[in-house]
Order: structure tokens, then sequence, then C-alpha cells
């Protein structure tokens, strides 16, 4: 893992429920829509989507809409000929012929303009777009998927969003939960950005005193998951010891959480796997089993690796399919472990 950005992590149910939803939908050209607060990491799971799809080779173009001037953002989307309007001073490609064969990530649509609404409809229903200033309809191969912090059936009621387009998103919903809704996940974030970010500074990682736990349990985290993050990466600057104490937390988190004698003690509670019989690793079974992440990494492929050749009867082909990967990535890592 390269980043602390790539990468959705929680035991939540509701969570759990959108990873296996993900696992069905992503192989398939169906259009998503992913709703949650900002800085629950609807993009994370848009990524996701992509690199789990049959498009995985192909561009990921993400666009905000809600980033992007209303008189751009048409261009941008859709490209432009020359002489369309004063600055078009040579022909253009937009976002969707960027993306040919891929994914386009139309993010924040809700704050899409109406009339703009109308010709992603389009797209949508016919697969064509048309440029600025174009005579002439163009054919486009992506996969749309859309996110929003908005309540769209309210925008619809409200007469801000149409409503055929939100039934042409909405084929396959994904809800990701606020963090405040996610029990333990709170802590086992800030243990794995605490890790993650103690590494990057080279110090040793970071352990929290047990009233510091209860505090960021009982704060609404009104930024989620961002905001939690960004916590992390301060506390690696700016914490001088090695445990962190209630004075090295920001005075907005303790005034919202109020008195800690007043908070009840904390009940840990096992982390509960997900239906398939599957649960997350954390940095406990790494202590368990006295392995570094490299070593914990190398000994949970080669267990998937086996698997998966046993599943398919040693036949290369379809063990390459099951784990999702080019029958020669499949030949490199076999040849790496002497396993062929």
């Amino acid at each position: 893992m390269d980043t602390a950005e790539n990468t959705i992590i929680g035991h939540n149910t509701s969570l759990a429920e959108v990873f296996r939803t993900v696992g069905k939908v992503a192989p398939t050209d169906s259009t998503v829509l992913v709703t949650g607060e900002s800085g629950t990491g609807k993009e994370l799971l848009v990524r996701a989507l992509h690199r789990k799809s049959a498009r995985r080779d192909k561009p990921f173009v993400p666009i905000n809409c809600g980033a992007i001037p209303r008189e751009l953002l048409e261009s941008e989307l859709f490209g432009h000929e020359k002489g369309a309007f004063t600055h078009a001073i040579r022909t253009r490609p937009g976002r969707f012929e960027m993306a040919e064969g891929g994914t386009v990530f139309l993010d924040e649509i809700g704050e899409m303009d109406l009339l703009l609404q109308v010709k992603i409809l389009r797209v949508l229903q016919e697969r064509e777009i048309e440029r600025v200033g174009g005579q002439g309809a163009k054919r486009v191969d992506v996969r749309i998927i859309a996110a929003t912090n908005r309540v769209l059936e309210d925008e619809v009621a409200a007469g801000r969003f149409r409503e055929d387009l939100y039934y042409r998103l909405n084929v396959i919903p994904l809800h990701l939960p606020a963090l405040r809704e996610r029990g333990e996940d709170i802590l086992l974030l800030i243990d794995y950005f605490l890790n993650y970010f103690s590494s990057l500074k080279k110090r040793p990682p970071l352990q929290l005193c047990e009233e510091v736990r209860r505090v960021l349990e009982a704060y609404p985290w009104p930024g989620n998951v961002r905001e939690l993050e960004n916590l992390a990466e301060r506390l690696s600057i700016l914490c001088e010891g090695d445990t962190v104490m209630l004075e090295d937390l920001p005075a907005k988190i303790l005034s919202q959480v109020g008195s800690v004698a007043d908070l009840p003690p904390r009940v840990p509670k096992a982390a509960p796997a997900f239906q398939t019989g599957f649960s997350w690793p954390c940095i406990a079974d790494l202590r368990e089993r006295s392995l570094g992440l490299k070593e914990y990494l190398d000994t949970a492929e080669e267990k998937l690796l086996l698997e998966a050749l046993s599943l398919s009867s040693g036949i290369k082909n379809q063990a390459a399919e099951i784990l999702g990967i080019k029958r020669t990535t499949l030949i490199e890592k076999l040849k790496k472990r002497n396993m062929e």
C-alpha cells in the first residue's frame, strides 16, 4: 500500500454490505450512484469499482461538477470545436472522449445545472455526445459512475434535479455511512492512520491513551474520514511523546465532547466478521503472528494463489480469472515463489 488515500478500512456491517455489492457490480457496466456525506470516501469507492471492472486498463476520468463554473462544465465534459466561443482557438476533446473504453466519474452531480443534466441523460440513453459548437453526435463507450453528498430525492422534489436522470443514475445505489455511525471503525481508522503517518515521519507508532479513545469515539466527526485522517497527520507532527494525551487533541474536539469524566467507559467489541466469513486484518493480527507487513501480505497472497490453483485444478487461465489478474501476472507471482 503506497498511500493512506487508496484504501477503505472498516468492520462496520453497513460498510461490509457496500463491499459485497461492489464485488457484484464492479465487473458489470451498470451505472452506479454513490451517496454519502463529504469525507466518507466516495471517490475511493468509485476508484475501487473501476479497478475491479473489465475497464481497469482503460482511463479513469473524474470530474467535480461542483468545482467547475457552469458555463465551462459543458465544454469540459463534451469538448468543443474551434471557434465555438471566444477563447476556443482549437478543437478540444472533452472528458467523455478522453475516457473512451473506461470510466467517467461525475462527482457532486447534484450541483449540475438542469440544462446540462439533459445532456447527461442523453449520454446515458444513447451513448452519444455532441461537442460544443459541433454539428453531429459522436458515440462514446464509457461507464458512468456518479456521486453526491446531497439527497437527490429531495433535490428532485424541489425541482433542482431531473427525476428521469435520477432514475437513470440510480441503477445500483451505494451509500457510505457517516463515520459517527461506524462505531469501532473510528478507533480502527485512527490507529491505521497514526501508523501510516508515523512511518512517514520515521517515528515510533503513536499510541492513544484510554481517555483519548473515549473522546474520539464520542466526537461526531462532521468531516468524516477525511477529518480523522487530517487529525492523525497533525498528531504525527505535533505530538511530542509516544502516547497521544488529551492535551494533544484540538480544542474543537475537546469542547464538542465536553467533560471526559461524563463519558461512558469504553467496552471494546470484537470486530464482527462479514457474513461471507471474512474480516479485515488489523495490527493485532501482525503482532499475534510476529510478522511485519510485507511478511503478512506475502503469506496472505501465497494462500490465495494456492486456493485459486486448487479451485481451477491447476489451470492458470482460470486461476488468474478467479484472482482478477492477468495470466502473465499470475505466472510471475508463481515463479517468484517457486510455485510453478
